[in-house]
């Protein structure tokens, strides 16, 4: 019964009354126990933690890759190790039908073919990264830019099919007979010049590393602080002189390690260099003569390995290109300490 002077509300009014009140029943229910552990202070210890020993694990995944690499190439060369020892790195001799296998005119082929790649992309890819960074005008900075770039996206074999139609007969027609000339006393480009050889073998490969060295390194010339710039040039150096003392000087390190990275694609590098080189498993002085690197002989020959023996000795080839690229990459590593022994670049 309603007592006197009291208003009767509907029963619809009522029952919108109490629905609307449920939400606020909940909203101070206490909370849930996953919420109470991530607002207490153990959560982040938690985080943390398993932070910490993902980034440990991705650490040590680096070696383990290195170990399980070894190991494999090491493994499946046992046959061949126990058969020639240290012989197989110093004997020429390759020659599956008696069995005898020699790595030396391979790595000869890996490291010339390499330097001599390195030796002539270093100085046009410096020469483009400084001309891009502080000569070129900014309505041609992007185009070239990106056509260096995109150097660096073509496929190996699109430039060996280049270089077996373009420039195998300009070295055969055109530059060999000058070469030969003018330089032939040297020893280095006498005999037969057919056009497939080691000297084409490094213009393909410096062709190939150029763009690598100059991306990097203009990344590298571009960090540096224009305050050095505008420092040296207030002082009156002239623009050369600003780069070669505040860009080039700050900029060492970083070129170096553009350098080591082109000449770690120079060494692997496969299937450009087996269709210029003349896959010819020999020594020789002249430039001109063909001649074959680790890569390309595991890519012509390993289809081809019939006997345990002749499989092992060509896996050893690629334990032997592992250990090359580890001893150069060395080499690498301690002309750097000797540049900078041990500190930081500093401008003059």
């Amino acid at each position: 019964m309603n007592e006197p002077g009291s208003i009767q509300l509907p029963q619809t009014v009522l029952s919108e009354r109490t629905q609307a009140t449920e939400p606020v029943v909940e909203a101070i229910k206490p909370p849930s126990i996953v919420r109470s552990f991530l607002q207490s202070k153990s959560s982040g210890k938690v985080a943390d933690g398993t932070f910490w020993g993902l980034m440990i694990v991705c650490a040590l995944s680096i070696f383990l890759i290195v170990l399980l690499i070894l190991s494999v190439l090491v493994v499946n060369s046992k046959l061949s190790i126990h058969a020639f020892g240290w012989k197989f790195f110093t004997s020429s001799s390759w020659d599956p039908n008696s069995g005898d296998f020699g790595a030396l005119p391979f790595i000869w082929g890996t490291v010339v073919s390499s330097l001599l790649a390195v030796c002539m992309a270093v100085p046009l890819a410096l020469c483009v990264s400084i001309f891009l960074l502080e000569i070129c005008p900014l309505w041609l900075r992007g185009p070239i830019a990106f056509l260096t770039e995109l150097l660096a996206a073509i496929p190996s074999v699109i430039y060996g099919l280049w270089a077996i139609f373009i420039l195998v007969p300009i070295m055969r027609d055109n530059v060999g007979p000058v070469l030969q000339k003018y330089l032939g006393w040297t020893g280095l480009f006498g005999g037969s010049n057919f056009g497939v050889g080691m000297l084409t073998a490094s213009v393909i490969l410096a062709i190939m590393i150029f763009p690598v060295i100059s991306s990097i390194s203009r990344d590298v010339m571009k960090a540096v602080p224009i305050h050095q710039r505008e420092a040296a040039l207030a002082l009156g150096a002239t623009r050369w002189e600003m780069i070669r003392m505040s860009v080039l000087r700050n900029a060492r390190i970083g070129i170096v390690g553009s350098v080591i990275l082109g000449l770690g694609r120079a060494l692997g590098e496969t299937m450009a260099v087996t269709m210029v080189i003349g896959n010819h498993p020999d020594i020789s002085k002249s430039l001109f003569a063909p001649a074959t690197t680790l890569a390309s002989v595991i890519a012509n020959e390993f289809s081809e390995a019939t006997g345990d023996l002749y499989l092992s000795a060509l896996i050893e080839i690629g334990l032997a290109l592992f250990l090359v690229t580890i001893v150069v990459n060395g080499i690498a590593r301690l002309l750097v300490w000797a540049v900078t022994r041990g500190n930081t670049a500093r401008a003059v």
